[in-house]
């Protein structure tokens, strides 16, 4: 079982160049599918979640070919399944984003109900009310949810929560709809937005994404393009937020700023330095942290997957800070591996009060969840002694190369798969 040994107390120092964003690579790529013609895609990350996907997407007939690391080609002609097999949405939530594809197109699909990391209830009500509404018949049955319709008609539909997945999964079958579909209430996130250019790329015809009243008239055929994927905005913050709990000086290159400030806020109300340029950020914190109150919210309030990042900043910054998470019930399941560490955190229902501490000490803990992981990493990081991260499968399905990232900014860090090679690490580091 691979693991992450730390050894703390290093500011993180330096220059980080960030990757391609997985959540909006995981919706296009679905929708890549939608055109007998072939795709290109540019700065996918190269990530367990896209791998897995891309797995997805040749099991149901899909030519899959990678030109390199971070670009594959697609082409969607010989599909012959419309049934996605239960091995691939076990391990990655986002292969139902193949419904919306696959129910445009062909007008059938069948998805295994999801899995993904357990942070909480995902209900896919919303994304079973958008295809009804299009004309799809909806079943779910034998842990399955099927979806037919002889045609798709534009329809007015208003959500009754803000949905990520409900809007990209509707938003791609009603491109191949007949007539105009209204989708009010949609999500505004930047991966909504890349997804619905890039269905643009290829013929489609879709106003208004980024608002949250989404304008979409459906074209019968979709035709082959090339596109580059944004970067990504969460892997972003949690370098921002690392180099603040580290006392550091970072500098996250390839990102938009405009995605990161509702992060580059809260940085600067817990004292740290944010200097933003073209397409890079630079945060650097020199003094003890403030405290803050932070409340999650749908885009462009503050994300619930940097929570656990922000969180952790927190447990080192002065003050009583209040974390309240209006999203995922579930995502505090790493306090008690942070209290473990001599963090001072209480939750309270869907809030976490937390008590800064003036150190935190390095331990055994294990990643319950993707952003849980990353956030205990950060915090053996700023830790004073050796901390080993457990279970960083769920880490690899979102960051890409990420102890080589921070080996990068000076950070000892190292993955191992044995107490022999912790103990050779911890040799090392004493040595040094």
């Amino acid at each position: 079982m691979e693991r992450y040994i730390i050894k703390g107390g290093n500011p993180l120092v330096g220059e980080v160049e960030i990757s391609g964003a997985k959540n909006a690579a995981l919706g296009i790529l679905a929708a890549s599918i939608m055109t007998d013609e072939t795709v290109t895609i540019y700065n996918l990350p190269d990530v367990s979640d896209v791998k897995v996907l891309l797995q997805a997407i040749q099991g149901i007939g899909a030519h899959v070919e990678y030109l390199d690391r971070h670009t594959v080609r697609i082409n969607g002609s010989n599909i012959s399944e419309l049934s996605l097999d239960y091995e691939y949405i076990k391990k990655i939530r986002a292969s139902y984003y193949l419904l919306g594809a696959l129910l445009g197109k062909y007008k059938k699909a069948e998805v295994p109900l999801p899995g993904g990391c357990n942070i909480g209830t995902r209900p896919i009500d919303q994304h079973l009310k958008g295809f009804r509404a299009l004309g799809a018949d909806v079943r779910i049955e034998y842990g399955s949810i099927s979806t037919s319709a002889t045609r798709l008609t534009g329809t007015h539909l208003y959500f009754d929560v803000v949905s990520v997945g409900a809007t990209i999964n509707v938003m791609m079958a009603a491109a191949m709809a007949e007539g105009t579909t209204i989708l009010e209430n949609a999500a505004k996130e930047p991966h909504i937005v890349d997804l619905a250019n890039f269905l643009n790329s290829m013929g489609a015809n879709i106003k208004g994404a980024g608002t949250d009243v989404i304008r979409i008239k459906g074209v019968s055929r979709l035709h082959r393009t090339e596109y580059t994927v944004i970067p990504d905005q969460i892997e972003a913050g949690t370098f921002m937020f690392a180099a603040a709990a580290t006392k550091g000086d970072v500098t996250v290159k390839n990102v938009i700023p405009k995605h990161l400030e509702a992060l580059s806020s809260k940085l600067i109300e817990m004292g740290c330095q944010v200097e933003e340029s073209d397409d890079a950020v630079r945060v650097y914190c020199k003094n003890k942290l403030r405290n803050t109150h932070i409340k999650t919210l749908p885009y462009p309030g503050f994300p619930t997957d940097m929570q656990p990042q922000i969180s952790v900043t927190l447990a080192l910054a002065n003050g009583t800070s209040i974390v309240t998470e209006s999203i995922f019930e579930n995502r505090f399941r790493y306090v008690d591996e942070l209290t473990k560490m001599g963090a001072r955190i209480k939750v309270e229902g869907n809030t976490a009060i937390i008590t800064g501490a003036d150190h935190l000490s390095g331990a055994i803990v294990s990643s319950p969840d993707l952003r849980a992981g990353a956030a205990l990493v950060i915090a053996g990081l700023a830790a004073e002694g050796y901390t080993v991260v457990e279970d960083i499968v769920y880490i690899q399905r979102g960051y890409e190369r990420f102890e080589e990232k921070l080996q990068s900014l000076g950070a000892e860090i190292e993955k191992v798969s044995t107490e022999k090679e912790i103990y050779k690490f911890q040799l090392k580091s004493n040595a040094s």
